[in-house]
Protein backbone atom coordinates (compact mmCIF):
# COMPACT_ATOMS: atom_id res chain seq x y z
CA UNK A 1 0.00 0.00 0.00
CA UNK A 2 1.05 3.57 -0.56
CA UNK A 3 0.85 6.41 1.92
CA UNK A 4 -1.45 9.36 1.32
CA UNK A 5 -0.32 12.97 0.88
CA UNK A 6 -3.07 15.42 0.10
CA UNK A 7 -5.21 12.79 -1.59
CA UNK A 8 -2.40 11.29 -3.65
CA UNK A 9 -1.03 7.77 -3.20
CA UNK A 10 2.73 8.12 -2.81
CA UNK A 11 5.66 5.69 -2.80
CA UNK A 12 8.66 6.10 -0.47
CA UNK A 13 12.36 5.46 -0.76
CA UNK A 14 12.08 1.98 0.75
CA UNK A 15 9.40 -0.50 1.78
CA UNK A 16 8.46 -1.42 5.35
CA UNK A 17 6.94 -4.91 5.71
CA UNK A 18 3.72 -5.30 7.72
CA UNK A 19 3.57 -8.70 9.40
CA UNK A 20 0.84 -10.92 10.82
CA UNK A 21 1.72 -11.21 14.55
CA UNK A 22 0.44 -14.80 14.70
CA UNK A 23 2.78 -16.42 12.19
CA UNK A 24 5.09 -13.62 11.05
CA UNK A 25 3.87 -13.79 7.46
CA UNK A 26 4.04 -10.62 5.39
CA UNK A 27 0.63 -9.03 4.76
CA UNK A 28 1.76 -6.06 2.71
CA UNK A 29 4.35 -3.29 2.66
CA UNK A 30 4.14 0.47 3.16
CA UNK A 31 6.65 3.16 2.24
CA UNK A 32 9.07 4.85 4.61
CA UNK A 33 8.49 8.57 4.06
CA UNK A 34 11.46 10.79 3.29
CA UNK A 35 12.03 14.17 4.95
CA UNK A 36 10.97 15.85 1.73
CA UNK A 37 7.69 13.91 1.72
CA UNK A 38 7.00 14.87 5.33
CA UNK A 39 7.63 18.52 4.42
CA UNK A 40 5.28 18.14 1.45
CA UNK A 41 2.55 16.83 3.75
CA UNK A 42 3.09 19.77 6.11
CA UNK A 43 2.84 22.38 3.37
CA UNK A 44 -0.22 20.64 1.94
CA UNK A 45 -1.85 20.70 5.38
CA UNK A 46 -1.44 24.47 5.59
CA UNK A 47 -3.66 24.85 2.53
CA UNK A 48 -5.97 22.14 3.87
CA UNK A 49 -6.45 24.10 7.10
CA UNK A 50 -7.53 27.15 5.10
CA UNK A 51 -10.04 25.06 3.14
CA UNK A 52 -11.48 23.43 6.27
CA UNK A 53 -11.79 26.70 8.18
CA UNK A 54 -13.88 28.19 5.36
CA UNK A 55 -16.12 25.11 5.15
CA UNK A 56 -19.51 25.40 6.85
CA UNK A 57 -20.32 23.39 9.94
CA UNK A 58 -23.08 21.69 7.97
CA UNK A 59 -20.68 20.51 5.27
CA UNK A 60 -18.16 19.21 7.80
CA UNK A 61 -20.94 17.32 9.56
CA UNK A 62 -22.20 15.84 6.29
CA UNK A 63 -18.73 14.54 5.37
CA UNK A 64 -18.29 12.87 8.75
CA UNK A 65 -21.79 11.40 8.71
CA UNK A 66 -21.19 10.03 5.21
CA UNK A 67 -17.86 8.55 6.31
CA UNK A 68 -19.62 6.90 9.26
CA UNK A 69 -22.08 5.18 6.92
CA UNK A 70 -19.31 4.12 4.52
CA UNK A 71 -17.25 2.57 7.31
CA UNK A 72 -20.37 0.77 8.51
CA UNK A 73 -20.82 -0.70 5.03
CA UNK A 74 -17.27 -2.12 5.08
CA UNK A 75 -17.07 -3.62 8.55
CA UNK A 76 -15.98 -7.09 7.46
CA UNK A 77 -13.32 -5.87 5.05
CA UNK A 78 -11.79 -3.42 7.54
CA UNK A 79 -12.05 -5.90 10.44
CA UNK A 80 -10.10 -8.52 8.49
CA UNK A 81 -7.29 -6.03 7.87
CA UNK A 82 -7.21 -4.96 11.53
CA UNK A 83 -7.17 -8.53 12.82
CA UNK A 84 -4.42 -9.48 10.37
CA UNK A 85 -2.05 -6.62 11.25
CA UNK A 86 -2.85 -6.09 14.96
CA UNK A 87 -3.41 -9.66 16.10
CA UNK A 88 -6.69 -8.93 17.85
CA UNK A 89 -9.39 -11.50 17.22
CA UNK A 90 -11.74 -11.06 14.29
CA UNK A 91 -14.59 -10.52 16.74
CA UNK A 92 -12.65 -7.80 18.55
CA UNK A 93 -11.78 -6.21 15.21
CA UNK A 94 -15.45 -6.04 14.22
CA UNK A 95 -16.12 -4.36 17.53
CA UNK A 96 -13.50 -1.73 16.82
CA UNK A 97 -14.99 -0.89 13.44
CA UNK A 98 -18.46 -0.65 14.97
CA UNK A 99 -17.08 1.81 17.51
CA UNK A 100 -15.43 3.79 14.71
CA UNK A 101 -18.85 4.19 13.09
CA UNK A 102 -20.07 5.74 16.35
CA UNK A 103 -17.03 7.98 16.78
CA UNK A 104 -17.56 9.44 13.32
CA UNK A 105 -21.31 9.87 13.85
CA UNK A 106 -20.87 11.66 17.18
CA UNK A 107 -18.15 13.88 15.69
CA UNK A 108 -20.60 14.85 12.94
CA UNK A 109 -23.05 15.97 15.61
CA UNK A 110 -20.35 17.99 17.35
CA UNK A 111 -19.51 19.80 14.10
CA UNK A 112 -23.03 21.27 14.14
CA UNK A 113 -22.84 22.20 17.84
CA UNK A 114 -19.55 24.09 17.72
CA UNK A 115 -20.31 27.48 19.27
CA UNK A 116 -19.16 30.12 21.74
CA UNK A 117 -20.87 32.27 24.38
CA UNK A 118 -21.89 35.82 25.06
CA UNK A 119 -19.32 37.69 27.19
CA UNK A 120 -20.94 40.11 29.70
CA UNK A 121 -18.62 43.06 29.11
CA UNK A 122 -20.90 45.34 31.12
CA UNK A 123 -20.16 43.26 34.21
CA UNK A 124 -16.92 45.24 34.45
CA UNK A 125 -16.88 48.97 35.30
CA UNK A 126 -15.32 49.94 31.98
CA UNK A 127 -17.58 47.76 29.87
CA UNK A 128 -20.97 49.42 30.22
CA UNK A 129 -21.08 50.45 26.56
CA UNK A 130 -19.73 47.12 25.26
CA UNK A 131 -21.32 43.99 23.89
CA UNK A 132 -19.37 40.90 22.98
CA UNK A 133 -19.01 37.19 22.61
CA UNK A 134 -16.38 34.58 21.92
CA UNK A 135 -16.22 32.08 19.10
CA UNK A 136 -14.26 28.87 18.76
CA UNK A 137 -11.89 28.77 15.80
CA UNK A 138 -9.76 25.86 14.54
CA UNK A 139 -6.14 25.68 15.65
CA UNK A 140 -5.01 24.93 12.08
CA UNK A 141 -2.73 21.96 11.38
CA UNK A 142 -2.81 19.01 13.79
CA UNK A 143 -0.36 16.11 13.93
CA UNK A 144 -2.01 12.90 15.14
CA UNK A 145 0.18 9.97 16.20
CA UNK A 146 -1.63 6.72 16.94
CA UNK A 147 -0.72 3.32 18.46
CA UNK A 148 -1.08 -0.20 17.11
CA UNK A 149 -3.82 -1.59 19.36
CA UNK A 150 -6.87 0.33 18.04
CA UNK A 151 -5.54 1.70 14.76
CA UNK A 152 -8.80 2.94 13.27
CA UNK A 153 -10.94 3.99 16.23
CA UNK A 154 -8.11 5.86 17.96
CA UNK A 155 -7.30 7.56 14.65
CA UNK A 156 -11.00 8.48 14.36
CA UNK A 157 -10.91 9.92 17.89
CA UNK A 158 -8.23 12.32 16.73
CA UNK A 159 -9.04 13.20 13.16
CA UNK A 160 -12.86 13.24 13.23
CA UNK A 161 -13.11 15.91 15.99
CA UNK A 162 -10.28 17.79 14.26
CA UNK A 163 -12.30 17.94 11.05
CA UNK A 164 -15.47 18.79 12.98
CA UNK A 165 -13.60 21.81 14.36
CA UNK A 166 -12.27 22.83 10.93
CA UNK A 167 -8.67 21.68 11.11
CA UNK A 168 -6.35 19.78 8.76
CA UNK A 169 -4.60 16.61 10.00
CA UNK A 170 -1.42 14.71 9.31
CA UNK A 171 -1.85 11.19 10.67
CA UNK A 172 1.17 9.05 11.50
CA UNK A 173 -0.03 5.55 12.34
CA UNK A 174 2.03 2.98 14.22
CA UNK A 175 4.71 1.55 11.94
CA UNK A 176 3.57 -2.03 12.58
CA UNK A 177 -0.15 -1.40 11.86
CA UNK A 178 -0.59 1.22 9.12
CA UNK A 179 -2.76 -0.66 6.62
CA UNK A 180 -6.22 -0.01 8.03
CA UNK A 181 -5.45 3.66 8.59
CA UNK A 182 -4.52 4.08 4.93
CA UNK A 183 -7.80 2.40 3.97
CA UNK A 184 -9.61 4.68 6.42
CA UNK A 185 -7.99 7.74 4.86
CA UNK A 186 -9.25 6.70 1.43
CA UNK A 187 -12.78 6.34 2.81
CA UNK A 188 -12.63 9.89 4.17
CA UNK A 189 -11.60 11.18 0.76
CA UNK A 190 -14.47 9.23 -0.83
CA UNK A 191 -16.83 10.77 1.72
CA UNK A 192 -15.97 14.22 0.39
CA UNK A 193 -13.13 15.37 2.63
CA UNK A 194 -10.98 17.92 0.77
CA UNK A 195 -7.79 16.03 -0.11
CA UNK A 196 -5.54 18.79 1.28
CA UNK A 197 -7.09 18.28 4.71
CA UNK A 198 -5.61 14.82 5.37
CA UNK A 199 -2.31 13.04 4.84
CA UNK A 200 -1.44 9.59 6.20
CA UNK A 201 2.34 9.35 6.49
CA UNK A 202 4.08 6.04 7.19
CA UNK A 203 7.53 5.54 8.67
CA UNK A 204 9.42 5.44 11.95
CA UNK A 205 8.75 7.64 14.92
CA UNK A 206 12.34 8.79 15.27
CA UNK A 207 12.35 10.05 11.68
CA UNK A 208 8.85 10.83 10.41
CA UNK A 209 7.31 11.45 13.82
CA UNK A 210 10.13 13.65 15.06
CA UNK A 211 10.09 15.82 11.94
CA UNK A 212 6.33 16.32 12.25
CA UNK A 213 6.51 17.12 15.96
CA UNK A 214 9.39 19.59 15.73
CA UNK A 215 8.08 21.46 12.69
CA UNK A 216 6.77 24.98 13.43
CA UNK A 217 3.79 24.42 11.12
CA UNK A 218 1.50 22.28 13.34
CA UNK A 219 -0.32 24.09 16.12
CA UNK A 220 -1.15 20.88 18.00
CA UNK A 221 0.13 17.35 18.52
CA UNK A 222 -2.25 14.65 19.74
CA UNK A 223 -0.57 11.39 20.74
CA UNK A 224 -1.55 8.01 22.16
CA UNK A 225 1.26 5.74 23.32
CA UNK A 226 3.87 5.22 26.00
CA UNK A 227 4.78 7.66 28.75
CA UNK A 228 8.39 7.77 27.60
CA UNK A 229 7.53 8.75 24.03
CA UNK A 230 4.88 11.18 25.25
CA UNK A 231 7.44 12.98 27.39
CA UNK A 232 9.89 13.06 24.49
CA UNK A 233 7.25 14.59 22.22
CA UNK A 234 6.39 17.28 24.76
CA UNK A 235 10.06 18.13 25.22
CA UNK A 236 10.57 18.56 21.47
CA UNK A 237 7.25 19.98 20.29
CA UNK A 238 7.92 23.56 21.29
CA UNK A 239 5.08 26.05 21.63
CA UNK A 240 2.20 23.79 20.61
CA UNK A 241 -0.96 22.49 22.18
CA UNK A 242 -0.62 18.82 23.15
CA UNK A 243 -3.06 16.08 24.03
CA UNK A 244 -1.39 13.04 25.58
CA UNK A 245 -3.16 9.72 26.19
CA UNK A 246 -0.41 7.66 27.76
CA UNK A 247 0.00 4.51 29.79
CA UNK A 248 -1.84 2.98 32.70
CA UNK A 249 -1.74 0.28 35.32
CA UNK A 250 -5.46 -0.01 35.82
CA UNK A 251 -6.84 -1.39 39.06
CA UNK A 252 -10.22 -2.75 40.11
CA UNK A 253 -11.39 -3.06 43.71
CA UNK A 254 -13.65 -6.04 44.48
CA UNK A 255 -15.45 -5.80 47.82
CA UNK A 256 -17.33 -8.56 49.59
CA UNK A 257 -20.55 -6.62 48.96
CA UNK A 258 -20.92 -7.58 45.29
CA UNK A 259 -21.43 -10.49 42.93
CA UNK A 260 -17.88 -11.78 43.32
CA UNK A 261 -18.08 -14.40 40.58
CA UNK A 262 -19.41 -11.87 38.06
CA UNK A 263 -16.66 -9.43 39.04
CA UNK A 264 -14.06 -12.16 38.57
CA UNK A 265 -15.31 -13.12 35.13
CA UNK A 266 -15.53 -9.50 33.93
CA UNK A 267 -12.08 -8.67 35.33
CA UNK A 268 -10.42 -11.67 33.70
CA UNK A 269 -12.00 -11.09 30.30
CA UNK A 270 -11.14 -7.38 30.43
CA UNK A 271 -7.53 -8.27 31.27
CA UNK A 272 -7.22 -10.65 28.33
CA UNK A 273 -9.00 -8.58 25.63
CA UNK A 274 -6.68 -7.70 22.71
CA UNK A 275 -4.11 -9.90 24.51
CA UNK A 276 -4.04 -7.32 27.33
CA UNK A 277 -2.73 -4.63 24.98
CA UNK A 278 -5.22 -1.92 25.96
CA UNK A 279 -4.37 1.19 27.97
CA UNK A 280 -7.22 0.47 30.36
CA UNK A 281 -6.77 -3.31 30.61
CA UNK A 282 -7.36 -4.68 34.07
CA UNK A 283 -3.93 -5.36 35.56
CA UNK A 284 -4.11 -4.96 39.34
CA UNK A 285 -7.04 -6.52 41.21
CA UNK A 286 -7.57 -5.72 44.87
CA UNK A 287 -9.99 -8.20 46.46
CA UNK A 288 -11.41 -7.99 49.97
CA UNK A 289 -9.67 -10.77 51.87
CA UNK A 290 -12.94 -12.42 52.95
CA UNK A 291 -13.78 -13.29 49.30
CA UNK A 292 -10.29 -13.73 47.86
CA UNK A 293 -10.57 -17.50 47.39
CA UNK A 294 -13.95 -17.19 45.67
CA UNK A 295 -12.57 -14.57 43.30
CA UNK A 296 -9.49 -16.60 42.39
CA UNK A 297 -11.49 -19.76 41.80
CA UNK A 298 -13.92 -17.98 39.48
CA UNK A 299 -11.16 -16.10 37.62
CA UNK A 300 -9.16 -19.30 37.15
CA UNK A 301 -12.24 -21.03 35.72
CA UNK A 302 -12.67 -18.26 33.16
CA UNK A 303 -8.99 -18.33 32.30
CA UNK A 304 -9.05 -22.07 31.70
CA UNK A 305 -11.92 -21.67 29.24
CA UNK A 306 -10.18 -19.06 27.07
CA UNK A 307 -9.32 -20.17 23.53
CA UNK A 308 -5.83 -18.92 22.60
CA UNK A 309 -4.66 -18.99 19.00
CA UNK A 310 -5.06 -17.74 15.44
CA UNK A 311 -6.88 -14.40 15.61
CA UNK A 312 -8.69 -14.97 12.32
CA UNK A 313 -10.62 -17.99 13.62
CA UNK A 314 -14.08 -17.21 14.95
CA UNK A 315 -13.61 -19.41 18.03
CA UNK A 316 -10.44 -17.63 19.21
CA UNK A 317 -10.84 -15.52 22.36
CA UNK A 318 -7.26 -14.26 22.69
CA UNK A 319 -4.86 -13.80 19.82
CA UNK A 320 -1.12 -13.11 19.67
CA UNK A 321 0.68 -10.12 21.10
CA UNK A 322 1.85 -7.58 18.53
CA UNK A 323 5.38 -9.03 18.30
CA UNK A 324 7.15 -12.07 19.71
CA UNK A 325 9.62 -9.85 21.54
CA UNK A 326 6.70 -8.27 23.43
CA UNK A 327 5.48 -11.71 24.47
CA UNK A 328 9.03 -12.54 25.58
CA UNK A 329 9.17 -9.32 27.62
CA UNK A 330 5.86 -10.07 29.34
CA UNK A 331 6.97 -13.64 30.04
CA UNK A 332 10.15 -12.30 31.67
CA UNK A 333 8.06 -9.98 33.86
CA UNK A 334 5.99 -12.96 35.02
CA UNK A 335 9.15 -14.92 35.80
CA UNK A 336 10.61 -11.91 37.66
CA UNK A 337 7.48 -11.74 39.86
CA UNK A 338 7.70 -15.47 40.59
CA UNK A 339 11.37 -15.17 41.50
CA UNK A 340 10.35 -12.45 43.97
CA UNK A 341 7.81 -14.73 45.67
CA UNK A 342 4.65 -14.45 43.56
CA UNK A 343 2.50 -17.53 42.97
CA UNK A 344 1.15 -18.59 39.59
CA UNK A 345 -2.58 -19.39 39.73
CA UNK A 346 -3.09 -19.89 36.00
CA UNK A 347 -1.28 -19.52 32.68
CA UNK A 348 2.25 -18.19 32.38
CA UNK A 349 3.31 -20.20 29.33
CA UNK A 350 4.33 -18.81 25.95
CA UNK A 351 4.57 -20.12 22.40
CA UNK A 352 5.97 -17.58 19.97
CA UNK A 353 3.86 -14.43 20.18
CA UNK A 354 1.08 -16.26 22.06
CA UNK A 355 1.18 -15.65 25.81
CA UNK A 356 -1.20 -17.66 27.97
CA UNK A 357 -3.66 -15.55 29.98
CA UNK A 358 -2.10 -15.41 33.43
CA UNK A 359 -3.17 -14.91 37.05
CA UNK A 360 -0.60 -14.10 39.74
CA UNK A 361 -0.95 -13.63 43.49
CA UNK A 362 1.48 -12.50 46.15
CA UNK A 363 3.16 -10.05 43.77
CA UNK A 364 5.45 -7.63 45.64
CA UNK A 365 5.34 -3.87 45.12
CA UNK A 366 8.72 -3.87 43.36
CA UNK A 367 7.73 -6.36 40.65
CA UNK A 368 7.19 -4.88 37.18
CA UNK A 369 3.81 -6.60 36.81
CA UNK A 370 2.58 -4.61 39.82
CA UNK A 371 4.21 -1.19 39.39
CA UNK A 372 4.56 -0.80 35.60
CA UNK A 373 2.26 -1.19 32.61
CA UNK A 374 2.33 -4.86 31.58
CA UNK A 375 0.39 -4.46 28.30
CA UNK A 376 -0.11 -8.22 28.31
CA UNK A 377 -2.89 -10.70 29.17
CA UNK A 378 -2.30 -10.96 32.91
CA UNK A 379 -3.72 -9.89 36.27
CA UNK A 380 -1.99 -9.57 39.62
CA UNK A 381 -4.40 -10.19 42.50
CA UNK A 382 -3.89 -8.94 46.05
CA UNK A 383 -6.13 -9.02 49.15
CA UNK A 384 -7.11 -5.95 51.18
CA UNK A 385 -8.62 -5.44 54.61
CA UNK A 386 -10.28 -2.03 54.47
CA UNK A 387 -11.48 0.21 51.67
CA UNK A 388 -8.99 2.87 52.79
CA UNK A 389 -6.16 0.40 52.16
CA UNK A 390 -7.51 -0.49 48.73
CA UNK A 391 -7.90 3.13 47.61
CA UNK A 392 -4.42 3.98 48.90
CA UNK A 393 -2.99 1.07 46.92
CA UNK A 394 -4.76 2.12 43.73
CA UNK A 395 -3.41 5.67 44.16
CA UNK A 396 0.15 4.51 44.79
CA UNK A 397 0.63 4.03 41.05
CA UNK A 398 2.30 6.73 38.96
CA UNK A 399 -0.54 6.21 36.49
CA UNK A 400 -4.12 7.44 36.71
CA UNK A 401 -6.22 6.62 33.67
CA UNK A 402 -9.24 4.64 34.89
CA UNK A 403 -10.18 2.38 37.82
CA UNK A 404 -13.15 0.26 38.85
CA UNK A 405 -14.91 -0.76 42.04
CA UNK A 406 -17.45 -3.52 42.67
CA UNK A 407 -19.75 -2.83 45.61
CA UNK A 408 -23.45 -2.57 46.48
CA UNK A 409 -22.75 0.24 48.97
CA UNK A 410 -23.44 3.67 47.48
CA UNK A 411 -21.24 5.44 50.01
CA UNK A 412 -18.25 3.22 49.16
CA UNK A 413 -18.80 3.82 45.44
CA UNK A 414 -18.93 7.59 45.94
CA UNK A 415 -15.84 7.50 48.16
CA UNK A 416 -13.94 5.69 45.45
CA UNK A 417 -15.14 8.19 42.83
CA UNK A 418 -13.98 11.12 44.98
CA UNK A 419 -10.70 9.70 46.23
CA UNK A 420 -9.20 7.60 43.44
CA UNK A 421 -6.91 9.86 41.47
CA UNK A 422 -7.62 8.97 37.86
CA UNK A 423 -9.58 10.18 34.87
CA UNK A 424 -12.51 7.79 35.30
CA UNK A 425 -13.98 5.52 37.99
CA UNK A 426 -16.32 2.75 36.84
CA UNK A 427 -18.75 1.54 39.53
CA UNK A 428 -19.67 -2.14 39.34
CA UNK A 429 -17.59 -2.49 36.23
CA UNK A 430 -13.97 -2.74 35.16
CA UNK A 431 -11.74 0.21 34.18
CA UNK A 432 -11.65 -1.19 30.65
CA UNK A 433 -15.15 0.14 30.01
CA UNK A 434 -15.35 3.07 27.57
CA UNK A 435 -18.00 4.53 25.32
CA UNK A 436 -16.78 6.80 22.58
CA UNK A 437 -18.75 9.91 23.50
CA UNK A 438 -17.50 10.16 27.09
CA UNK A 439 -14.56 12.30 28.23
CA UNK A 440 -11.56 10.00 28.27
CA UNK A 441 -8.09 10.76 29.60
CA UNK A 442 -5.92 10.51 32.65
CA UNK A 443 -4.14 12.13 35.53
CA UNK A 444 -0.51 11.87 36.65
CA UNK A 445 1.62 10.04 34.07
CA UNK A 446 -1.43 8.81 32.19
CA UNK A 447 -1.58 12.02 30.24
CA UNK A 448 -3.06 15.43 29.58
CA UNK A 449 -6.31 16.49 27.95
CA UNK A 450 -9.45 14.54 27.12
CA UNK A 451 -10.69 12.59 24.13
CA UNK A 452 -14.31 11.98 23.19
CA UNK A 453 -15.56 14.12 20.28
CA UNK A 454 -17.15 16.94 22.32
CA UNK A 455 -14.08 17.28 24.52
CA UNK A 456 -11.55 16.80 21.73
CA UNK A 457 -13.21 19.59 19.72
CA UNK A 458 -12.62 21.91 22.66
CA UNK A 459 -8.96 20.87 22.77
CA UNK A 460 -8.65 21.43 19.00
CA UNK A 461 -10.04 24.96 18.91
CA UNK A 462 -8.94 28.37 20.14
CA UNK A 463 -11.18 30.95 21.81
CA UNK A 464 -11.43 34.26 19.96
CA UNK A 465 -13.13 37.16 21.74
CA UNK A 466 -15.15 39.70 19.77
CA UNK A 467 -15.88 43.00 21.56
CA UNK A 468 -18.23 45.61 20.12
CA UNK A 469 -18.45 49.16 21.39
CA UNK A 470 -22.06 50.30 21.19
CA UNK A 471 -22.62 54.00 20.58
CA UNK A 472 -24.91 55.56 23.17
Amino acid sequence: MRMLIGGQEVEGERAIPVLNPFDGSEIDTVPAATEEQVDSALSTAVEGARVMERMSRFDRAEILARASRMVGDRIEELALTIASEVGKTIREARGEISRTVQTLAVSAEEARRLAGEVVPFDGAPTGKDRFGFYIRVPVGVIVAITPFNFPVNLAAHKIAPAFAAGNAVILKPATVTPLTDIAFGKILYEAGLPPEALSVITGGGSTVGDRLVTSPIPRMVTFTGSVEIGKAIMSRAGLKKTAMELGSNSAVIVTERCDVEAAAERSARAAYAVAGQVCISVQRVLVEETVLDRFLEAAAEVTASVQLGDQLLEETDVGPMIEEREAERAESWIEEARSMGASLVAGGGREGSLLEPTILTGVPDEAKVWKDEAFAPLIAVRPFGTLDEAIDEVNRSRYGLQAGIYTDRLDDALRAAREIRCGGVMVNDVPTFRVDLMPYGGEKESGLGREGPKFAVEEMTEIRVVGIRVKS
